[in-house]
């Protein structure tokens, strides 16, 4: 129900999902009464893997954080944050309020042990293969355990989508070893003595898309206004390119390149730490981008990424305890 759109954009992305995967069967969550309807023409096998589950209150934008567990819990983001809790779901995909969807996945999933605050992790395009950013709005300050924590979860989701031995960076303001926040130079200090990670240093912006590293670790609030500053470019890019080809037949070149400028192919954003799954869909996604944000989910479900994160946490923590300094928030 959530997003700029809703259920126009969420019911369509749901339908493509199910005519893609043969095996995967959804739980729709929201209002029937608008659900219902753009279900009419979808063919009957289709609708027989979809399970509707009503729900007549959703969670405005904006609203306190603090106010949400108290008067939420029959929302239809709670509900659905609720299924992952009770085992029904794999993964729950939302386009809903960030802060609720974060406040309600700690409450009803937990962290994982060793884990102090789940972290958004986002993918951007690069000349080379996809970049993974971590955090990119879950935690606007961080100290340099969770940064810590960030790498080692980003190294696991990157090598289960198939990195082997990822590179890690911390994106900063300039690659010397003198700059920084003290987070970040605490950070950088634990990371070079780790030997169970690959990590190679600072990352600055422009790096982020030139391919330097698999893994960018940052704190919440760096993460956020990177990852909507490139989304805006990329869409600034694409009205370009669309405006200049617009009376010709496009050439298969640009056609290419808007295929991999289009942000839409890089929605979903996966709350790593959690003990389940849960993807974030940007709010104004179209139908096409909440698809891909399905898409994140269901490969999340195949590599069973918060067990992965879990094993491999315990392992890495446990034997570099003495490297970190930064105490929780």
């Amino acid at each position: 129900m959530g997003g700029d759109c809703g259920v126009s954009v969420t019911v369509p992305a749901s339908v493509r999902a199910l005519q893609k995967h043969s095996n995967l069967q959804l739980d729709l969550v929201g209002d029937r009464n608008l659900i219902g309807p753009l279900l009419q023409d979808v063919p009957q096998p289709l609708v027989s893997r979809l399970r509707l589950i009503h729900s007549a209150q959703r969670i405005p934008t904006g609203k306190r954080p603090q106010s949400v567990l108290r008067a939420s819990r029959d929302s239809s983001l709670y509900l659905a944050v609720d299924l992952v809790k009770q085992g029904k779901v794999g993964a729950m995909v939302s386009a809903g309020d960030t802060g609720a969807l974060l406040l309600i996945g700690r409450h009803l999933l937990k962290t994982l042990s060793g884990i102090n605050k789940p972290a958004i992790l986002a993918t951007l395009p690069s000349v080379s293969e996809p970049c993974y950013l971590l955090d990119v709005g879950a935690n606007p300050e961080c100290d340099s355990r969770q940064l810590f924590e960030f790498a080692v979860m980003g190294t696991v989701l990157a090598e289960s989508l198939g990195r082997s031995v990822p590179r890690v960076g911390l994106l900063n303001i300039g690659s010397e070893d003198y700059k920084g926040s003290s987070a970040v130079l605490q950070t950088a200090a634990a990371l070079e003595q780790c030997a169970d990670l690959n990590y190679i240093g600072f990352i600055e912006a422009n790096e982020l898309f030139e391919g330097a590293a698999e893994v960018v670790v940052c704190d919440g609030f760096v993460g956020n206004v990177t990852i909507k500053s490139s989304a805006g470019v990329a869409n600034v890019v694409s009205k370009l390119l669309a405006r200049a080809t617009s009376t010709a037949e496009q050439h298969p070149l640009i056609r290419s390149l808007s295929a991999q400028l289009n942000p839409q192919r890089f929605n979903g954003a996966s709350l790593l730490g959690l003990q389940g799954s849960v993807v974030k869909s940007h709010g104004n996604a179209t139908a096409e981008g909440f698809f891909y944000a399905i898409e994140q989910a269901i490969r999340e479900i195949d590599h069973g990424i918060p067990q992965l994160i879990g094993k491999r946490v315990a392992d890495i923590m446990s034997s570099n305890q003495g490297l970190l300094t930064g105490g929780k928030n």
